[in-house]
Protein backbone atom coordinates (compact mmCIF):
# COMPACT_ATOMS: atom_id res chain seq x y z
CA UNK A 1 0.00 0.00 0.00
CA UNK A 2 1.08 3.21 -0.60
CA UNK A 3 1.61 5.74 2.18
CA UNK A 4 -0.13 8.47 0.79
CA UNK A 5 -3.37 6.40 0.53
CA UNK A 6 -2.21 4.90 3.88
CA UNK A 7 -2.26 8.48 5.88
CA UNK A 8 -5.05 9.34 4.07
CA UNK A 9 -7.43 6.42 5.10
CA UNK A 10 -5.62 6.10 8.45
CA UNK A 11 -6.82 9.85 9.24
CA UNK A 12 -10.34 9.03 8.95
CA UNK A 13 -10.16 5.78 10.96
CA UNK A 14 -8.15 8.21 14.12
CA UNK A 15 -11.07 10.36 13.73
CA UNK A 16 -12.95 7.08 14.33
CA UNK A 17 -11.31 6.38 17.15
CA UNK A 18 -11.56 9.61 19.01
CA UNK A 19 -15.43 9.22 18.40
CA UNK A 20 -15.04 5.63 19.85
CA UNK A 21 -12.74 6.99 22.77
CA UNK A 22 -15.17 9.38 23.76
CA UNK A 23 -18.04 7.11 23.60
CA UNK A 24 -16.16 4.70 25.72
CA UNK A 25 -15.58 7.26 28.31
CA UNK A 26 -18.81 8.69 28.60
CA UNK A 27 -20.54 5.21 28.39
CA UNK A 28 -18.59 3.98 31.28
CA UNK A 29 -17.22 0.99 28.67
CA UNK A 30 -14.54 -1.20 29.45
CA UNK A 31 -12.73 -2.46 26.36
CA UNK A 32 -9.61 -4.64 26.27
CA UNK A 33 -8.06 -5.57 23.17
CA UNK A 34 -5.47 -8.78 23.11
CA UNK A 35 -2.76 -8.62 20.21
CA UNK A 36 -0.71 -11.85 19.92
CA UNK A 37 1.14 -13.22 16.62
CA UNK A 38 4.74 -14.13 15.46
CA UNK A 39 7.56 -11.90 16.48
CA UNK A 40 7.87 -8.96 13.38
CA UNK A 41 4.34 -9.99 12.61
CA UNK A 42 3.05 -6.03 13.12
CA UNK A 43 1.77 -6.20 16.58
CA UNK A 44 3.50 -2.85 17.72
CA UNK A 45 2.80 -1.12 14.71
CA UNK A 46 -1.02 -1.51 15.00
CA UNK A 47 -0.67 -0.38 18.52
CA UNK A 48 1.21 2.87 17.94
CA UNK A 49 -1.44 3.57 15.20
CA UNK A 50 -4.32 3.41 17.43
CA UNK A 51 -2.56 5.21 20.53
CA UNK A 52 -1.01 8.12 18.08
CA UNK A 53 -3.96 10.62 18.53
CA UNK A 54 -6.19 8.68 21.62
CA UNK A 55 -5.99 10.18 25.46
CA UNK A 56 -3.59 7.98 26.77
CA UNK A 57 -5.76 8.26 30.08
CA UNK A 58 -8.27 6.53 27.85
CA UNK A 59 -6.42 4.07 25.76
CA UNK A 60 -3.48 2.69 27.46
CA UNK A 61 -0.96 -0.22 26.51
CA UNK A 62 -0.03 -3.26 28.97
CA UNK A 63 3.05 -4.65 28.11
CA UNK A 64 4.48 -6.84 30.42
CA UNK A 65 7.80 -7.85 30.94
CA UNK A 66 8.88 -11.56 32.27
CA UNK A 67 7.81 -12.29 35.59
CA UNK A 68 9.73 -11.72 38.66
CA UNK A 69 10.28 -14.17 41.00
CA UNK A 70 7.36 -13.27 42.99
CA UNK A 71 5.06 -13.06 40.22
CA UNK A 72 5.79 -16.40 39.49
CA UNK A 73 4.54 -17.36 42.52
CA UNK A 74 1.15 -16.09 41.88
CA UNK A 75 -2.18 -17.48 39.96
CA UNK A 76 -0.81 -17.34 36.56
CA UNK A 77 -3.33 -14.72 35.60
CA UNK A 78 -3.12 -12.78 38.84
CA UNK A 79 -0.55 -9.81 37.32
CA UNK A 80 -3.01 -9.85 33.87
CA UNK A 81 -5.64 -9.00 36.01
CA UNK A 82 -3.96 -5.81 37.67
CA UNK A 83 -4.29 -4.07 34.39
CA UNK A 84 -7.52 -4.69 33.17
CA UNK A 85 -9.59 -1.13 32.49
CA UNK A 86 -12.11 0.59 34.63
CA UNK A 87 -14.91 1.81 33.53
CA UNK A 88 -14.27 4.30 30.43
CA UNK A 89 -10.78 2.80 29.93
CA UNK A 90 -9.46 0.64 26.89
CA UNK A 91 -6.45 -1.44 27.64
CA UNK A 92 -4.04 -2.70 24.66
CA UNK A 93 -2.15 -5.88 25.49
CA UNK A 94 0.75 -5.99 23.55
CA UNK A 95 1.19 -9.55 24.28
CA UNK A 96 -0.57 -11.20 27.28
CA UNK A 97 -1.52 -14.08 28.82
CA UNK A 98 -1.30 -16.16 26.01
CA UNK A 99 2.35 -16.46 26.41
CA UNK A 100 2.40 -19.53 28.05
CA UNK A 101 0.45 -21.05 25.14
CA UNK A 102 3.55 -19.73 22.81
CA UNK A 103 6.82 -18.87 24.04
CA UNK A 104 6.91 -20.50 27.60
CA UNK A 105 5.15 -23.41 26.17
CA UNK A 106 7.87 -23.74 23.16
CA UNK A 107 11.00 -22.52 24.71
CA UNK A 108 9.78 -24.61 27.89
CA UNK A 109 9.46 -21.73 30.25
CA UNK A 110 6.54 -23.83 31.83
CA UNK A 111 5.53 -27.72 33.17
CA UNK A 112 3.35 -29.13 30.74
CA UNK A 113 1.00 -29.75 33.78
CA UNK A 114 1.44 -25.49 33.72
CA UNK A 115 0.27 -25.42 30.00
CA UNK A 116 -2.53 -28.10 30.18
CA UNK A 117 -3.50 -26.04 33.21
CA UNK A 118 -3.20 -23.40 31.03
CA UNK A 119 -5.50 -24.56 27.98
CA UNK A 120 -8.49 -25.40 30.00
CA UNK A 121 -8.83 -22.22 32.20
CA UNK A 122 -8.59 -19.87 30.48
CA UNK A 123 -11.78 -20.30 28.14
CA UNK A 124 -13.21 -19.55 31.39
CA UNK A 125 -10.78 -16.70 32.26
CA UNK A 126 -11.92 -14.92 29.65
CA UNK A 127 -15.95 -16.17 30.45
CA UNK A 128 -15.48 -14.52 33.76
CA UNK A 129 -13.81 -11.11 31.67
CA UNK A 130 -17.29 -10.77 29.57
CA UNK A 131 -19.45 -11.61 32.37
CA UNK A 132 -18.06 -8.63 34.09
CA UNK A 133 -18.57 -6.26 31.73
CA UNK A 134 -15.71 -6.62 29.95
CA UNK A 135 -15.62 -6.20 26.05
CA UNK A 136 -12.75 -8.45 24.40
CA UNK A 137 -11.42 -8.32 21.70
CA UNK A 138 -8.55 -10.69 20.36
CA UNK A 139 -5.97 -10.36 17.55
CA UNK A 140 -3.59 -12.78 15.68
CA UNK A 141 -1.05 -11.45 13.31
CA UNK A 142 -0.14 -13.88 10.95
CA UNK A 143 2.93 -12.89 8.93
CA UNK A 144 4.81 -15.79 6.64
CA UNK A 145 8.16 -16.63 7.13
CA UNK A 146 10.07 -15.11 4.51
CA UNK A 147 8.28 -11.65 5.27
CA UNK A 148 9.59 -12.28 9.03
CA UNK A 149 12.75 -13.47 7.99
CA UNK A 150 13.06 -9.90 6.05
CA UNK A 151 11.43 -7.74 8.86
CA UNK A 152 13.94 -9.23 11.18
CA UNK A 153 17.22 -8.33 8.89
CA UNK A 154 15.47 -4.65 8.47
CA UNK A 155 15.92 -4.24 12.50
CA UNK A 156 19.45 -5.59 12.35
CA UNK A 157 20.22 -2.90 10.19
CA UNK A 158 18.42 -0.64 11.15
CA UNK A 159 19.97 1.42 14.44
CA UNK A 160 16.41 2.83 15.18
CA UNK A 161 15.09 -0.48 15.30
CA UNK A 162 17.75 -2.85 16.61
CA UNK A 163 16.47 -2.75 19.89
CA UNK A 164 13.59 -4.84 19.00
CA UNK A 165 15.39 -7.55 18.10
CA UNK A 166 16.41 -9.85 20.67
CA UNK A 167 17.96 -12.89 21.24
CA UNK A 168 14.75 -14.52 21.40
CA UNK A 169 13.94 -13.81 18.08
CA UNK A 170 16.84 -15.59 16.76
CA UNK A 171 15.41 -18.88 18.82
CA UNK A 172 12.15 -17.87 17.33
CA UNK A 173 13.01 -18.57 13.63
CA UNK A 174 15.09 -22.02 14.72
CA UNK A 175 11.68 -22.85 16.47
CA UNK A 176 9.14 -22.00 13.50
CA UNK A 177 7.36 -25.37 13.42
CA UNK A 178 6.73 -25.62 17.20
CA UNK A 179 5.39 -22.31 17.11
CA UNK A 180 2.85 -22.80 14.39
CA UNK A 181 2.03 -25.99 16.34
CA UNK A 182 1.89 -24.11 19.46
CA UNK A 183 -0.39 -21.62 17.52
CA UNK A 184 -2.60 -23.93 15.81
CA UNK A 185 -3.34 -26.08 19.95
CA UNK A 186 -3.77 -22.72 21.38
CA UNK A 187 -6.50 -22.04 18.53
CA UNK A 188 -8.29 -25.53 19.02
CA UNK A 189 -8.81 -24.40 22.64
CA UNK A 190 -9.14 -21.05 23.08
CA UNK A 191 -10.92 -20.24 19.71
CA UNK A 192 -14.53 -19.77 21.51
CA UNK A 193 -17.68 -18.50 20.33
CA UNK A 194 -17.88 -15.94 22.96
CA UNK A 195 -14.16 -14.99 22.93
CA UNK A 196 -13.06 -15.69 19.46
CA UNK A 197 -9.96 -15.06 17.44
CA UNK A 198 -9.54 -12.27 14.59
CA UNK A 199 -6.82 -13.49 12.42
CA UNK A 200 -4.83 -10.39 10.33
CA UNK A 201 -3.00 -10.85 7.36
CA UNK A 202 -0.08 -8.74 8.05
CA UNK A 203 2.03 -9.37 5.43
CA UNK A 204 1.68 -5.75 4.27
CA UNK A 205 1.95 -3.52 7.72
CA UNK A 206 -0.09 -1.11 6.32
CA UNK A 207 -3.03 -2.72 5.16
CA UNK A 208 -2.93 -4.67 8.24
CA UNK A 209 -2.91 -1.82 10.42
CA UNK A 210 -6.15 -0.33 8.73
CA UNK A 211 -8.04 -3.90 8.72
CA UNK A 212 -7.73 -4.55 12.34
CA UNK A 213 -8.31 -0.87 13.31
CA UNK A 214 -11.56 -0.63 11.04
CA UNK A 215 -12.36 -4.29 12.31
CA UNK A 216 -11.94 -3.19 15.92
CA UNK A 217 -13.90 -0.11 15.45
CA UNK A 218 -16.85 -2.49 14.12
CA UNK A 219 -17.20 -4.13 17.16
CA UNK A 220 -18.29 -1.73 19.30
CA UNK A 221 -21.73 0.04 18.22
CA UNK A 222 -20.32 3.86 19.31
CA UNK A 223 -22.04 7.13 18.56
CA UNK A 224 -20.84 10.41 18.17
CA UNK A 225 -20.63 12.59 21.18
CA UNK A 226 -21.49 16.07 20.20
CA UNK A 227 -19.89 18.81 22.44
CA UNK A 228 -20.07 22.25 21.67
CA UNK A 229 -16.78 24.05 21.30
CA UNK A 230 -16.12 26.11 24.15
CA UNK A 231 -15.03 29.97 23.56
CA UNK A 232 -11.75 30.46 24.18
CA UNK A 233 -11.50 33.67 26.64
CA UNK A 234 -8.94 36.02 26.88
CA UNK A 235 -6.08 36.52 29.50
CA UNK A 236 -6.51 38.55 32.39
CA UNK A 237 -2.94 39.68 33.20
CA UNK A 238 -4.41 41.84 36.23
CA UNK A 239 -1.18 43.93 36.25
CA UNK A 240 1.16 40.83 37.03
CA UNK A 241 5.09 41.46 35.33
CA UNK A 242 7.10 38.19 34.45
CA UNK A 243 10.37 37.69 35.34
CA UNK A 244 12.83 38.92 32.88
CA UNK A 245 13.21 36.35 30.46
CA UNK A 246 17.29 36.20 30.23
CA UNK A 247 17.59 35.62 34.20
CA UNK A 248 16.21 31.98 32.77
CA UNK A 249 18.07 28.79 31.53
CA UNK A 250 16.79 28.50 27.77
CA UNK A 251 17.19 25.77 25.89
CA UNK A 252 20.07 26.42 22.74
CA UNK A 253 18.32 26.79 19.38
CA UNK A 254 20.32 24.33 16.98
CA UNK A 255 17.48 23.84 14.94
Amino acid sequence: MKKALYESELKKLHIELVKLQQWVVQQGLKVVVVFEGRDAAGKGGVISAITRRTNPRVVRIAALSKPSDREKTQWYFQRYVAHLPSAGEIVLFDRSWYNRAGVEKVMNFCSDKEYLDFLRACPEFEKMLVRSGIVLIKYWFSVSDEEQESRFLERLNNPVKRWKFSDMDLLARDKWVEYSKAKDDMFAHTDTKVCPWYVVDAEDKRSARLNCISHFLGQIKYQEINNSIPELPQINRKGYIRPPHHEQNIVPKKF
